[in-house]
């Protein structure tokens, strides 16, 4: 696990006298899971947007392969294998399951404005939306609405729609919310083979999930890093039990 996908290093951001993310350092190694955790108004979803583009940090730098991609429009981090699920699920829920997960490889493959030409049409799309769907276990649902799927199902939809993109680094933010124990296990089941040929960014409240899940894990509290490690080095440290993991 020593190969660094993506590092960040003295990531700051503000909102008026508010600070979001306060000097961040930390990096995703290939195979790995490496959650962010940390209590609500960490920064956490600051940090997350200034990551994939969708905001530009006050000061600081963002390296993916060691190529600074800090002001990089969010379409070309795309293009070099950075991918995205949301806290919110959002899927075409009148589009079949293999359709929506063809358009986010339509999308991928720079033919978003060929509607001429739908995705369900097209051979090689659906080809990888298929294989797509195989890794996450929806193939046998795959002709379906979306909106049969049960909320699990979904989640597992979206992050096939990620990784019809071909990611190498994909950064999932609370797979597990709204999930009962059982599909969260299946999240968690999931999620571990994933990781093998990528790297992982994982977001989650869910601290069972976590710690089972991540190779490593960072601590955000106040828009600071304040500790970084595995977790059983996590669990026992008394500056995070302080400031939260002795709420949860």
């Amino acid at each position: 696990m020593s190969d660094v996908l993506l590092k960040v290093a003295g990531l700051k951001k503000s909102f008026g006298g508010v600070v979001a993310t306060d000097d961040v350092a930390l990096d995703v190694r290939l195979d790995e899971i490496h959650a962010i955790i940390g209590p609500n108004g960490a920064g956490k979803t600051t940090l997350i947007t200034q990551l994939f583009g969708e905001q530009l940090p006050d000061a600081g730098n963002v390296y993916f392969k060691g190529t600074d991609i800090t002001r990089l429009p969010i379409h070309k981090r795309a293009g070099i294998g950075l991918a995205r699920s949301f806290q919110i699920t959002s899927v075409f829920m009148d589009f079949s399951v293999l359709d929506n997960v063809a358009l986010a490889a339509q999308a991928h493959h720079g033919d978003s404005f060929r509607f001429w030409k739908p995705a369900s049409t097209e051979i090689e799309l659906r080809t990888a939306a298929m294989q797509a769907l195989v890794q996450v276990g929806l193939d046998d649902r795959a002709a379906r609405i979306a909106s049969q799927l049960s909320h699990g199902e979904r989640r597992q939809l979206e992050i096939a729609m990620a990784l019809a993109t071909d990611p190498v680094f994909l950064l999932l933010d609370e797979p597990m919310a709204g999930m009962g124990a059982e599909e969260s296990a299946s999240m968690v089941k999931l999620l571990k083979g994933l990781k093998i040929g990528r790297a992982i960014l994982l977001v989650e409240h869910d601290m069972n999930a976590v710690f089972e899940l991540a190779d490593r894990i960072s601590v955000l509290v106040y828009g600071r890093v304040i500790a970084t490690g595995t977790p059983d080095e996590i669990r026992t440290n008394a500056k995070v039990r302080e400031a939260y993991l002795g709420e949860v």
